[in-house]
């Protein structure tokens, strides 16, 4: 599975002390340091960098897909939300925490995407461990691409279910590890589309495969909703999936939608069984009411704009076109997601830097957020981009790529 933790290569060891002597308190975290020495020794150290309010760079960083999160519109919703309902959802959604506004983004949200129901919590990943968490359990396979999300493999590590992992985009894979199966219930975990490279998951196939052996399918569509189908209704409805009976979806509100939350969304009994079972639906505080009116605002506006949609995928074949004619080894997206591979980790994070100096921010994906263990820079387009903007991106990046005799990509852990 992705996204693997670095592990020590030498025996831990407590500073020498005399014998019978209490352990020192001051050692007790000695092993964090030499954690962080092989983590050093790998190019893999990582520090938050705050940023000011207004920043000068062009962001291709974030995953603002539909240049929503300053949108006037979208951040009245959000002022008007925290002044009328307060800062704080002030409880769990089954105590305090659900508002009429969480009802109404929940109802809308699920039209939008064509599902029966909608269920909306703090965070997409808390959505990812609610859904396969309450879905499965002992005595249950995960058949779980080995690219997904971290979210996915956490939830599947919290299931207490068999896991399966599988080839990436690989349907016979998929229908292999089903046909093997001793019995009992089934569930196939995929990304819409996946963080690293931008690459789409062939749903119809997967969903072909899940019904000849009686599977569900949870697809993670955090990548797809207002970015892909029409209208960025989302990969489900792109794929003649939406509401069908036996798929789930999870969706976050922080990309697309420009603020912050997730949701799971399916048939009403499935939605219904995660109120009563899922541990980070009954145990969370609920979502910021300025979060759901954020989220309501920048889904109304992308029903009066749909033609967003189709721009961020066309900004991010651009970006992706003109960095593959200078010489740059890009994927090519199916969303808004567009990388370049780095020669190292190393290289990875001097390459970001010197794009973020000269006026570009890029994200700099490293081991273990790589699934294949190979650096990269990571660029998410963004609809509202002009096409200067795009042309500034794309020469800003090359200009400032590694020499070809930077050192080779590290294949380790």
């Amino acid at each position: 599975m992705a996204n693997r933790t670095v592990q020590p290569t030498s025996p831990e060891s407590h500073r020498a002390r005399p014998e019978g002597a209490a352990p020192d308190p001051a050692a007790v975290f000695d092993w964090v340091d030499r954690r962080a020495e092989l983590r050093a020794r790998a190019g893999l150290t990582r520090r938050p960098r705050p940023r000011p309010a207004v920043d000068p760079v062009l962001d291709l960083a974030s995953n603002d897909y539909l240049g929503l999160v300053r949108h006037p519109r979208v951040v009245r919703a959000a002022a008007d939300a925290a002044l009328r309902w307060g800062a704080g959802a002030t409880g769990s959604r089954l105590v305090t925490g659900t508002t009429e506004l969480h009802t109404e983004l929940e109802e809308e949200l699920a039209a939008f995407c064509g599902a029966e129901a909608a269920l909306v919590f703090s965070s997409g990943y808390a959505a990812n461990l609610a859904a396969l968490t309450a879905l499965t359990g002992p005595g249950t396979l995960i058949v779980a691409d080995a690219y997904n999300h971290a979210s996915l493999i956490d939830g599947c590590r919290l299931s207490r279910a068999e896991v399966a992992p599988v080839a990436h985009r690989d349907p016979d894979a998929v229908r292999a590890a089903l046909a093997g199966r001793g019995g009992g219930r089934a569930l196939v975990v995929t990304d819409s589309v996946f963080s690293v490279d931008g690459d789409a998951a062939p749903l119809a196939e997967l969903a072909g495969a899940c019904r000849a052996h009686g599977a569900a399918l949870l697809v993670d569509d955090a990548h797809g909703l207002g970015v892909v189908g029409d209208g960025g209704a989302g990969a489900l409805a792109a794929a003649g999936l939406a509401g069908s009976p036996d798929v789930v979806a999870t969706v976050t509100l922080s990309k697309s939608l420009g603020s912050q939350g997730g949701a799971v969304l399916g048939p009403r009994r499935v939605v219904r069984h995660l109120v009563e079972t899922a541990r980070t639906f009954i145990f969370d505080t609920g979502l910021a009411p300025a979060s759901a009116g954020a989220a309501l605002g920048a889904l109304r506006l992308l029903r009066e704009e749909p033609e967003r949609a189709a721009r961020a995928r066309e900004v991010a074949r651009r970006l992706s076109a003109g960095l593959t004619a200078a010489g740059l080894e890009a994927s090519v997206p199916d969303a808004a997601v567009v990388s370049v591979r780095a020669p190292s980790p190393e290289a990875a994070v001097a390459w970001a830097r010197a794009c973020r100096e000269a006026g570009v921010a890029v994200g700099c994906f490293r081991p273990p957020s790589v699934p294949d263990r190979f650096s990269r820079l990571r660029l998410t387009a963004r609809g509202d981009l002009t096409d200067a903007l795009i042309e500034q991106a794309v020469a800003v990046v090359a200009r400032c790529a590694p020499h070809a005799d930077a050192p080779r990509p590290v294949t380790g852990n």
